[in-house]
């Protein structure tokens, strides 16, 4: 249960705390004293490493990570351990990439907490939308371009289940798919067969926020032929008129992009 009258991070309390999209100086002072204070710290694979360096030397550290195709431990099982660690009156911080709620998996881990009677917060972190929309330049609307944005995950058995593609492919709107770049080709095939031009303009944003950032922004149908395979990097990609107001944005592919994904 969420206890408003309570004192954070008191013992048997549980954290769930968004880490931001990577650098330590985007984790929010808020999300860095309940880090400075855990005893337990539950955390995903893309936290960053300074980030990490923040834990408490005597704390309890999981790394219960997932990528494509591989999973460290079960959504239940990461539940499991929250609440257990919890009962046994300990300061728990469930860390986050970005922010809990958008495609983390923290509303089910709040459910999970709420029915264990288990008293937690939730600590917002900037999502890898807004962090890596921001750093590319790429505004996610844009009076007068796009007065809508919609979040999408990229990945999955399909990639497509249940979408509406004749409303995504409309006008004045900026999509931001989430673990998109294996599915690129795909998006693009899909949204350009349902009316958006191939020249819209699109933009894969690989390790955004961070020193390694590499932005490959030009038109949609440009993008899908020549951007580079799916790799290890975490990418986001954001498709919209906005994107041609970012600098890195070319009308023609100019870029080495196979160097570029490295």
């Amino acid at each position: 249960m969420l206890l408003e009258a309570a004192v954070p991070m008191a013992p048997g309390w549980v954290s769930i705390v968004g880490a931001g999209p990577g650098p330590l100086d985007l984790l929010t002072l808020r999300a860095l004293d309940r880090l400075r204070r855990a005893e337990v710290v539950i955390h995903d694979r893309l936290i960053g490493a300074d980030i990490l360096a923040e834990i408490p030397a005597q704390a309890l550290r999981y790394d219960v990570g997932k990528a494509r195709g591989r999973h460290t431990l079960p959504q239940s099982d990461i539940h499991a351990l929250m609440v257990a660690h919890a009962r046994a009156g300990r300061r728990v911080v469930r860390l986050k990439g970005g922010d809990p709620f958008i495609f983390g998996r923290g509303g089910e881990e709040m459910q999970a907490l709420c029915a264990a009677a288990v008293p937690f917060e939730i600590v917002p972190g900037v999502s890898a939308a807004q962090g890596c929309g921001a750093a590319a330049g790429i505004p996610l609307t844009q009076r007068g371009l796009a007065s809508l944005c919609v979040f999408l995950p990229g990945h999955g058995d399909s990639g497509d289940v249940g979408y509406d593609w004749a409303a995504l492919a409309r006008p004045a709107q900026t999509l931001v798919f989430y673990m998109g770049v294996a599915r690129l080709a795909r998006i693009a095939e899909r949204l350009m067969a349902h009316g958006l031009p191939p020249d819209t303009p699109a933009a894969l944003v690989l390790d955004g926020t961070r020193p390694t950032q590499t932005v490959l922004a030009c038109p949609l149908q440009v993008l899908a032929s020549q951007a580079p395979p799916y790799g290890p990097r975490p990418g986001l990609l954001i498709i919209g008129p906005t994107v041609a107001l970012s600098p890195h944005y070319r009308a023609q592919a100019a870029a080495p992009w196979e160097e570029l994904a490295r």
